[in-house]
């Protein structure tokens, strides 16, 4: 196959979609498909240009296989509401001459939009008229909902219009696939007929995710010792997370001295976490590790920390949570008991409901408490990461998909 992808983030961004999106261009290409991917410069989850890379050039390079054509980005030191839909805008437009030339020189059997989708997919679709060229969908959080249900934008008659686009768009391409079974349940309400879905979930490697035996000594390398239990939380700091949960939790727990919550990230919201955080010595804050390390990060844990706001409920499926379960340790999170993020997570840890701090923290100590109740829960989130998120099967699945929807 010839495909061709479009997304905002790639690696050498090791989190959230450029790491779903790097390992999928480079599993395909792997197997002897020609993969195109036009992305942008590394720049999330710091919000900034990465060293080496250049916001206003473009610029083609190799990797494993992958062609990755790089195009201009403005990337606002401080996003709000507005930049960040400018910062969208930018993408959108520094990458559409490379896409339209794409489609109408190679004419590539598939085109996979990833983020923007919201701005790049309409133009895509009518461009891919001129040519063969397949158009698959694919959504790793709902743009516009997430927008309007976290408040970022509050016009009524703007979400009506904006969602009536939307719901044209998604009708109008080949295949729409997203990560969990409560967003494909929206697909369905937004009318989406079902066999233009495909459920397409994110995966972990549990060759290179999986328990330890032993990791005192990076433990030690971040100051911890053999008597604190770790609460960690690694990921994006942005607004989504609501991670000001877990200052307030660490706030009542200061006289706790053996419980040490460890956030490891970088993000949006980072310096304000910081400042709130001011005067707690049972915080550790520590930069995203290396990819080879993740394994190492992530076995530090004595419970995973998955908060999460409410109003993101079902709009998301957060990627960590994968890695957290392959660890084999017990995930503590704020849902709602109908979401699916509690479905998963009741099997494998505890769940209270969002924003309740006092619940959090009921939870955190009776996790620090019992022992035997961890190493149970641990071992069930290993068997579950193994039989529903393996990268293998998935991947192998998502071609057959792509193969199939080819020869419609």
């Amino acid at each position: 196959m010839r495909i061709l992808i479009q997304s905002i983030n790639y690696p050498p961004e090791s989190i959230s979609t450029g790491k779903y999106n790097g390992e999928m261009a480079e599993w395909l290409a792997a197997k002897g498909h020609q993969v195109t991917m036009i992305t942008a410069p590394p720049y999330y989850p710091q919000w900034q240009i990465w060293k080496g890379y250049s916001a206003v050039t473009y610029s083609v390079e190799i990797i494993h296989q992958v062609k990755v054509v790089r195009c201009p980005l403005w990337v606002p030191q401080k996003p709000s509401t507005f930049k960040r839909i400018l910062h969208l805008l930018s993408f959108t437009l520094s990458a559409a001459p490379v896409v339209f030339w794409q489609i109408v020189k190679e004419q590539p059997d598939i085109v996979i939009v990833i983020q923007p989708y919201f701005f790049a997919a309409p133009w895509i679709r009518l461009v891919s008229l001129f040519s063969k060229s397949k158009i698959w969908l694919h959504i790793q959080d709902y743009e516009i909902d997430t927008a309007f249900e976290l408040g970022f934008l509050k016009l009524k008659w703007l979400r009506c219009f904006a969602t009536l686009i939307e719901s044209r768009l998604l009708r109008s391409v080949d295949r729409v696939s997203t990560v969990s079974s409560r967003m494909m349940e929206r697909l369905s309400l937004k009318g989406v007929c079902p066999e233009k879905t495909f459920f397409f979930p994110n995966w972990v490697d549990t060759q290179t995710i999986f328990p330890l035996d032993s990791n005192e000594v990076f433990r030690q390398q971040l100051g911890l010792t053999a008597e604190n239990f770790v609460a960690l939380y690694a990921g994006n700091m942005g607004v989504k997370q609501g991670l000001d949960l877990i200052i307030k939790a660490a706030k009542q727990l200061i006289d706790h001295k053996h419980i040490v919550f460890v956030l490891c990230g970088e993000g949006a919201q980072r310096k304000q976490l910081l400042t709130e955080a001011q005067g707690l010595n049972n915080i550790k804050w520590i930069p995203l590790q290396p990819y080879k390390q993740l394994n190492q990060l992530l076995n530090i844990a004595d419970v995973h920390l998955l908060p999460q706001r409410e109003d993101a409920a079902d709009l998301v499926m957060p990627s960590k949570l994968s890695g957290m379960l392959a660890s084999g340790r017990p995930v503590l999170t704020t849902a709602h008991q109908e979401t699916q993020v509690a479905e998963i997570v009741k099997n494998a840890g505890l769940v209270v409901p969002p924003n309740q701090v006092d619940l959090f923290v009921e939870a955190l100590l009776k996790l620090a408490s019992d022992t035997e109740k961890r190493i149970l829960w641990g071992k069930q989130a290993r068997t579950i990461a193994i039989q529903q998120w393996d990268k293998e099967r998935i991947l192998t699945q998502f071609e057959q998909g792509l193969l199939n929807c080819i020869e419609i």
